[in-house]
């Protein structure tokens, strides 16, 4: 098996994690969103404690590295938080696709923050990945319109925060204290949400929520795996597997059938996610 498809295979796997954390996330019931994320992020903290322990990878910021983890941490915390929302009160392959829009808003967002334009394809492909969020959302005024607005701003907080990520990266930041600091910066802040607001959870509702946590940290490991094996151009595509899985777990659990105009916006923001990848493997030097 080659350094690509190795990759491929994470990815596809992480997309299949992520659609699963989703599900779980649904299925705790109706728990407050503050109160899934704080056991969402504990796990991923754990995970994150473990893995700085064994590698004990050397830690040194700068000023700027300690201002973007933190900015990545806060844009991440509130991107969970309105994924969360979306999820409980969308069709799952609605909200997954929503999410799904970050790698569109982090090239917005590279061109203030890393200074990198847009060419015109990219440009171009953003406005018509717009026009797909539309026909998802459907702004009619009923009472879709919110959770989708909300499931919009996961999306381009997501996007932020994998910019500052990327900037970090940049920078020399070990990729498991990156996840640790945002795990544990989300658990701070969450948790007197979950003190002064929290909702008693049977025993099953707590075994969902770390299964969910598990998916997710699943999730992020197998992801960062993928990116370690093959470089972003040539596997991020598969990235958007998620949808087709969130769209099969959401039939079989909750019987949902998306409408023909979330399948068509689901095509159009997929076919430009495609697009995308083709140009830039196109342009890319050959190593």
């Amino acid at each position: 098996m080659t350094q690509k498809q190795k990759g491929i295979l994470c990815i596809t796997l992480s997309s299949f994690f992520f659609a699963l954390m989703n599900l779980f996330v649904r299925l705790s019931g109706d728990l407050p969103a503050m109160q899934k994320s704080f056991f969402r992020n504990f796990v991923a903290l754990i995970f994150a404690a473990v893995i700085l322990f064994r590698e004990r990878p050397q830690v040194s910021f700068t000023p700027k590295a300690k201002r973007h983890l933190f900015l990545r941490a806060l844009a991440g915390t509130i991107g969970v938080l309105c994924n969360f929302y979306s999820v409980d009160h969308l069709v799952l392959a609605d909200a997954s696709m929503l999410n799904k829009m970050s790698p569109f808003f982090a090239v917005i967002f590279a061109i203030f923050l890393l200074k990198e334009k847009p060419s015109r394809f990219q440009a171009m492909s953003i406005v018509i990945a717009f026009i797909g969020v539309l026909f998802i959302v459907k702004p009619t005024g009923n009472m879709q319109l919110f959770p989708a607005f909300i499931g919009l701003m996961g999306g381009l907080t997501a996007g932020l925060a994998y910019t500052y990520v990327r900037s970090l990266g940049q920078q020399g930041v070990a990729g498991p204290f990156i996840v640790f600091f945002f795990s544990a910066f989300s658990c701070v802040v969450l948790l007197p949400f979950l003190i002064f607001d929290f909702h008693p959870m049977t025993w099953t509702q707590l075994g969902i929520l770390l299964l969910a946590g598990l998916s997710a940290a699943g999730g992020q490991f197998t992801i960062t795996a993928a990116y370690c094996y093959a470089p972003a151009r040539e596997i991020s595509v598969y990235d958007y597997f998620q949808i087709p899985f969130s769209a099969l777990l959401g039939f079989l659990i909750f019987s949902q059938i998306p409408d023909i105009l979330s399948w068509l916006g689901y095509v159009i923001i997929c076919g430009t996610a495609v697009a995308m990848f083709l140009h830039t493997t196109k342009k890319a030097p050959v190593s």
